[in-house]
């Protein structure tokens, strides 16, 4: 089995500017962070984008669903800024892909070296593996279907709508 991982961006790739105290986008940490994790899965990577998901346009969507539909790989992670998950995956969902689709992203940039970014996608790997084809959030260790979690900006997680 192939899983192919498409990354967005998001806090996830975010770098840090000492000078400026700015965040900015250079390149993906996601090889960086397979390496630390040690994985052994057979992935293909696509960088699509290195945006903040509040620059997540339905432009940007559309290429993200495109490349969902085409690529050969039936489980698919998409790496994505927290702030419009939720929105990303409810356009996915209308596209009704015959695939595992999970997204997942990280409260924490990975350069800070306090990230939950690299458990985050550690999770996405195994539940991407498991689940049925469907549209997911995977985030704090928990997956979540895409019509029931948003991201509570007091708890900084994500959690489910209907409880």
């Amino acid at each position: 089995m192939s899983i192919r991982i498409f990354v967005t961006g998001g806090t996830f790739d975010k770098e840090y500017n000492e000078l400026n105290g700015q965040l900015f986008f250079k390149d993906t940490h996601i090889h960086e962070i397979l390496k630390l994790g040690r994985s052994t899965l057979n992935l293909n990577i696509s960088t699509l984008m290195l945006i903040d998901s509040l620059e997540m346009t339905s432009e940007k969507r559309e290429i993200l669903i495109e490349n969902c539909r085409n690529c050969e790989e039936e489980k698919i992670i998409i790496t994505h800024g927290t702030d419009t998950m939720t929105e990303t995956a409810e356009v996915l969902a209308q596209y009704k892909i015959n695939k595992t689709i999970i997204l997942t992203g990280a409260m924490i940039p990975y350069k800070f070296g306090s990230s939950d970014g690299l458990f985050n996608l550690g999770s996405a790997l195994a539940f991407v593996q498991t689940l049925p084809n469907g549209v997911y959030i995977a985030m704090n260790g928990k997956y979540f279907n895409w019509d029931n979690c948003r991201k509570n900006r007091e708890t900084g997680s994500f959690e489910e709508v209907n409880r």
